[in-house]
């Protein structure tokens, strides 16, 4: 398969197995799907993980210009970019499902994703490959592949727990998962978490925009002098 952008493999790898990540979870993880209009944030998400991660998630030691150059040679038409929010408005966790390009396997897909240090151990990392498998499935895709270091046991014990076949070669492993077709329950609860994920999105961006201007009131009334602001007689 031929990778039209270097995916790469989950950052946090490097970190000790996480007991608490499961598989499947009552908690719905409001994941949505990214446009050109975030390309800045999913730099700044990049940019903020340090230097071993850089390693694990691109397979190299990434500096900064080439991180940037990454962002913004994104395709969005082509591929599917997917993002976890905090309530900052911050992205803590992005997934890059790079569709094939060769008509060899024009029915595979690449996987690649990343999650903050500050945001680990709470599943991000299994909850968007689940939320990519998803769509890859609707969009017709037959076989996922995910690139990884055999250092990387978090991204390769995330792909194994959903049957994937993992091939170790020296100091890298590539795992492949075969996928169903996809049915009416996988279209229609992809719609249905793609619009769970825009309201999540649209309170977040309200709570900020509210928080912000109580912060901009209170920066306004503690700047003012003494006896300003107070009705007159």
């Amino acid at each position: 398969m031929e990778a039209r952008e270097p995916v790469g493999a989950l950052a946090e790898a490097g970190a000790p197995p996480v007991p608490d990540e499961p598989r499947a979870s009552p908690v719905l993880v409001p994941i949505r799907a990214l446009g050109p209009g975030q390309r800045e944030r999913i730099n700044q998400h990049l940019l903020a993980l340090d230097e071993h991660d850089r390693y694990l998630r691109f397979g190299y030691m990434a500096n900064d210009e080439q991180i940037t150059r990454y962002t913004d040679g994104l395709n969005f038409e082509r591929d599917e970019i997917f993002g976890i929010y905090n309530r900052k408005l911050a992205l803590i966790a992005m997934a890059h499902l790079a569709f094939a390009t060769t008509d060899a396997c024009r029915s595979c897909a690449e996987f690649g994703v990343s999650v903050s240090k500050k945001a680990r151990g709470r599943g991000y990392g299994s909850r968007l490959f689940d939320r990519a498998v998803m769509h890859a499935r609707n969009e017709g895709v037959e076989l996922m592949f995910i690139h990884a270091l055999s250092e990387n046991t978090t991204m390769l014990r995330i792909a194994q727990n959903a049957g994937a076949t993992v091939e170790r070669e020296g100091s890298e492993s590539q795992a492949h998962l075969r996928l169903p077709p996809a049915t009416l329950d996988s279209r229609v609860s992809e719609i249905v978490e793609a619009q769970f994920a825009e309201l999540d999105f649209k309170l977040k961006t309200q709570a900020k925009h509210f928080r912000d201007l109580l912060a901009s009131l209170q920066t306004l009334r503690a700047g003012m002098a003494p006896g300003q602001g107070k009705p007159g007689r």
